[in-house]
């Protein structure tokens, strides 16, 4: 929501201030301006990255326009999650946790928690981390290490995305000055002509000057930012995971374990200590 309202704030802003100046509004209409810059930014992309990554990029956009989704209620929930699983493990041992990560679409636990189930990344992250810790012998140091390792590879991933976006961003000013130079060329082929004429042709050689540099630091690099921005969102949900099994291979209570997790959540999501211990509490008491 707040990215259309940021979409139209700038539009605005732009526009009325350049009606503001007596500009007229038909002189930024230029259909060519648009094609030259439009198409080479989009030609540029396809030659800068794989389809794979494009792909991703339009998964990216589209989360953008729905919001953050990392919210203090999904953290709770993953929490709460954790806990019921790790309290399993501790009271009844950790083989009665199998069948809920062998098949987490019909566990009890992960159909509580829809987020957490659906997460591309996160539950197999979860899952199968769990599903080592079954086998026995991998001592905590070795799983920390491994998870390190599982999380610098899926951050090197989600970051050539919004990357390949600034990039495409930082080219736009370029590919302006590339569609106001073609349009200079076209007015110097008419440099006879009346003055109206040719005015003319330069103001519309100059919008493209113009839409090059208002995509780039209006639209395509801020949406850029907002996109790492989710990222890095989901890169403490992925934290708070790894923390949780780590203190629970360290040998700490259910209890602890969320609280250890806990931590590591922005403050702007982070349940309260309240909050959580409430939380556990009804799980315990809807285990009674």
């Amino acid at each position: 929501m707040f990215v259309i309202i940021g979409i139209v704030v700038v539009i605005g802003s732009v526009l009325g201030g350049f009606m503001m100046h007596h500009g007229e509004l038909a002189v930024l209409v230029q259909p060519n301006e648009f094609i030259i810059i439009g198409g080479a930014a989009i030609g540029s992309m396809l030659v800068s990255a794989p389809m794979r990554i494009l792909k991703h990029l339009g998964s990216n956009l589209g989360t953008l326009f729905k919001g953050d989704p990392y919210t203090k209620e999904e953290f709770l929930s993953l929490l709460k999650t954790m806990f019921e699983l790790f309290h399993i493990a501790t009271k009844d041992g950790l083989m009665n946790v199998e069948p809920h990560i062998e098949k987490p679409e019909s566990s009890s636990i992960f159909s509580k928690n829809p987020f957490l189930l659906h997460h591309h990344h996160a539950l197999p992250y979860l899952a199968d981390t769990l599903k080592l810790l079954l086998t026995g012998g991998v001592p905590a140091y070795d799983l920390e290490a491994l998870l390190d390792a599982d999380n610098d590879t899926h951050h090197l991933e989600s970051s050539q995305a919004p990357g390949l976006l600034s990039k495409t961003s930082d080219s736009l000013p370029g590919l302006g000055i590339v569609a106001a130079v073609l349009g200079i060329i076209t007015t110097m082929q008419a440099i006879n002509g009346p003055p109206e004429q040719i005015g003319m042709s330069v103001a519309a050689a100059l919008v493209g000057t113009f839409i090059g540099i208002l995509m780039c630091y209006g639209f395509l690099g801020p949406m850029a930012a907002h996109i790492e921005v989710i990222h890095q969102s989901e890169a403490r949900y992925l934290e708070c995971i790894k923390i949780g099994i780590i203190s629970y291979a360290k040998g700490n209570a259910p209890a602890m374990v969320a609280e250890f997790s806990r931590r590591v959540i922005f403050s702007d999501f982070r349940p309260t200590f309240a909050e959580l211990e409430q939380a556990i509490k009804e799980i315990k008491s809807a285990a009674k």
